[in-house]
């Protein structure tokens, strides 16, 4: 495998980006460093972008909640001169691997949702100051801000120009952000989106393409106060103390990740990886206080962190491992333990943080294009945001009684509060509600076990596990299943798990995956893009792209 992706960094390793603290403002300036590159071959001009600036800009949104909790406005703006953003770097797109393109616009996605969802569920508002051009991936970045000023200087604009210059579409949702949180009429979209050089100033605003067009003179008073207005409405406290998120105890194997909490192994024969989450071994936090003085060693907040490296380092360096297998280890009632305390005391910051955080967590998991499999067995602890990732799974296995020659205790399946509202879907249903989308009343009958350590006949009779097997028919079951998915085409998995793991309403959210999932994964591929004539390849040869105009 080549150069292997790690998706840990902090600050004293940024080279593509710069932080400044006003009060309760804080301000983000994109400065990327051209050399600064993840891979060889290409260089980041025009303040473009490729994953490792991405990587960073990731960590930074993650920190600001965490560590920063009296910032209440970010305003994000360029450190350069005469540009803003022009999106992601086209050499770098136009070398890459088709599962590379797909898995950097997939982690984008999530990164933008990850500011949209800071002012919507924590206060921490994104304003965008845009001077310069903004193209691309530079005006996906302003369209997950909350709000976007413009300056009208007659220069500096907005634009989505994939579609003329290159024959991809947006790939950070741009289109769906466009038409759906700007509400931009569908015939002015069309021209937009085919438009080489974008707009500028008071259209832009007539538009909606930007909520503010102002004047340089009055640029920075106006993008100021915008700033302190948001804050002011802000419920984050001014006077708390941050957590420092601390480096993640990893150590890398030929065939795995060990963390603290959270184990990778890997079978490449089988083409599959275990994923084991080891639940807490100490008692939970006796108080909010020392919750917040155990920081980022208390298990929640450790293991949501050590879960999410886990997952974007299989799906970013182990294309050819298509299944994962969830398993869990420890006491489910100590792991419930340990939730109940975020659960009162939700009001709180940090704990309100760290369930937020299990949220982001268990939706990259829904949103990862591997088969997901739970194996609920003897000592599991499958508890509370655990049991999020049985119910995530394509399908469950659970081991039924005792196990001959396995003292451990029987496996269990345990509900907490946290599992009927705490950590939705991208479809804005729990995964409850997901699982029972035809029979609603199901979700009331499991609910009214909150608490009971379910044994494999109740949680199947339930409907909460697909199949529970004894020690005599386990290993045959489980084997078969491996197999076989292992002998299904990898396209047609990713397309029928994508359809089926989200049932019931579309959100935004649902809509830029899924569009991401089918149409830029297949355009991704097409000739017309990345063919050797394609507009992707020839992009800055002075030549266009030789297209095949049958439409299919």
């Amino acid at each position: 495998m080549d150069k292997v992706i790690d998706f840990q960094t902090d600050p004293s390793k940024y080279r593509h980006w710069r932080l400044a603290y006003d009060g309760d403002v804080a301000h983000l300036f994109m400065d990327v460093d051209e050399s600064g590159g993840l891979f060889d071959g290409y260089a980041l001009k025009l303040n473009s972008y490729d994953l490792g600036v991405d990587i960073e800009l990731a960590d930074i949104v993650q920190r600001l909640r965490f560590e920063h909790p009296e910032i209440k406005a970010v305003v994000l703006q360029s450190g350069k001169e005469r540009v803003f953003c022009a999106g992601a770097n086209i050499r770098m797109l136009s070398a890459a691997s088709h599962a590379h393109k797909v898995n950097f616009c997939k982690f984008t996605n999530e990164t933008r949702n990850a500011f949209e969802a800071a002012g919507a569920e924590s206060g921490q508002h994104y304003l965008c100051a845009v001077k310069g051009a903004c193209a691309g991936g530079g005006y996906e970045l302003a369209l997950a801000c909350d709000y976007i000023i413009l300056a009208d200087d007659g220069s500096s604009s907005v634009a989505l120009p994939e579609i003329p210059l290159l024959a991809v579409l947006p790939g950070t949702g741009g289109l769906t952000r466009v038409t759906d949180k700007r509400k931009v009429r569908r015939d002015l979209a069309d021209v937009f989106c085919s438009t080489e050089e974008g707009v500028k100033g008071k259209r832009a605003k007539e538009w909606r393409l930007v909520d503010e067009a102002t004047p340089n003179s009055k640029f920075v008073e106006t993008v100021a106060a915008r700033a302190k207005e948001f804050a002011a409405r802000s419920p984050r406290p001014s006077d708390a103390k941050g957590v420092t998120l601390t480096p993640l105890e990893r150590s890398f194997g030929a065939d795995g990740v060990a963390y603290s909490a959270v184990e990778i192994e890997i079978d490449r024969g089988r083409r599959l990886a275990n994923v084991t989450v080891r639940g807490p071994t100490e008692p939970a936090p006796s108080s909010i206080e020392q919750l917040h003085a155990d920081g980022a060693q208390t298990w929640t907040l450790r293991a949501a962190r050590e879960l999410d490296d886990a997952i974007l380092h299989l799906r970013n360096n182990e294309y050819e491992i298509g299944l994962l297998i969830f398993r869990s280890a420890g006491d489910p009632a100590l792991l419930a333990a340990h939730e109940k305390l975020l659960l009162d005391n939700r009001r709180h910051w940090l704990a309100n943080e760290i369930l937020l955080l299990w949220k982001r967590v268990l939706k990259r998991v829904d949103l990862t294009s591997r088969s997901l499999a739970a194996f609920i067995e003897p000592g599991s602890c499958f508890a509370g945001p655990l049991a999020e990732l049985a119910f995530a799974a394509d399908r469950s296995y659970m081991a039924e009684g005792e196990f001959e020659g396995d003292n451990r205790p029987v496996a269990t399946l345990t509900l907490t509060e946290g599992n009927f509202g705490l950590y939705p879907m991208s479809n804005g249903l729990t995964r409850l509600q997901t699982r029972f989308l035809g029979e609603p009343a199901k979700v009331d009958e499991v609910r009214a076990k909150i608490g009971a350590p379910l044994e494999a006949e109740e949680a199947k009779s339930l409907g909460l596990v697909t199949f529970a097997f004894d020690d005599v028919d386990w290993d045959d079951e489980t084997r078969i299943f491996l197999e076989e998915r292992a002998s299904f085409s990898p396209d047609a998995m990713t397309g029928m798990e994508a359809n089926l793991r989200f049932a019931g309403p579309e959100t935004m959210e649902t809509r830029i995956f899924g569009r991401l999932t089918a149409w830029q994964n297949w355009i991704f591929q097409r000739p017309n893009a990345v063919g050797e004539n394609g507009a992707l390849k020839r992009y800055g040869t002075g030549l266009r792209g030789e297209f095949d105009m049958r439409r299919v």
